[in-house]
């Protein structure tokens, strides 16, 4: 039996996501598999991608084609560089960043904002004061009631 790796689509109909799933070549594309291997999240934000990495090493080690977008998720994931011993094998894949305890983000900001205010009078502290003449400042002062 000629089998695939390929993608079987779920979702909504412009909310897809998909599975990565091995299948008889003769199935249809959302029909009966053998195995799933796999998931894809394209709309999410970086896009969600798990592989079994052992059962995709598995299945193409005994023969299984995968379709074009099958290889390119595969190389994302540093599957397709591990099969045919290329190096790279770590992949390129972007994970999302994990939540943030909002307790712990509010007293880094605080911590910031008392940096920010220690350097700003330290530079304070540091500058000379020059003090203009007095008949300058007559001066001036004459010329903002002439405007």
């Amino acid at each position: 039996m000629a089998t695939k790796i390929r993608l079987k689509r779920l979702g909504k109909i412009r909310a897809p996501y998909y599975r990565i799933v091995v299948a008889d070549s003769r199935a249809r594309r959302d029909g009966k598999v053998i195995e799933e291997i796999g998931k894809y999240h394209p709309t999410e934000e970086p896009s969600l991608i798990e592989v079994d990495s052992e059962r995709a090493q598995y299945w193409l080690g005994v023969g299984a084609q995968p379709s074009d977008q099958v290889v390119v998720l595969l190389k994302v994931t540093g599957d397709w560089q591990k099969f045919k011993g290329l190096p790279g094998a770590e992949g390129t894949l972007k994970v999302k960043a994990g939540k943030v305890d909002p307790k712990a983000a509010v007293e880094a900001a605080a911590a910031d904002a008392e940096k920010v205010k220690a350097t700003a009078s330290a530079k304070k502290a540091e500058e000379p004061v020059v003090e203009a003449p007095a008949e300058e400042t007559a001066e001036a002062a004459a010329e903002d009631e002439q405007a």
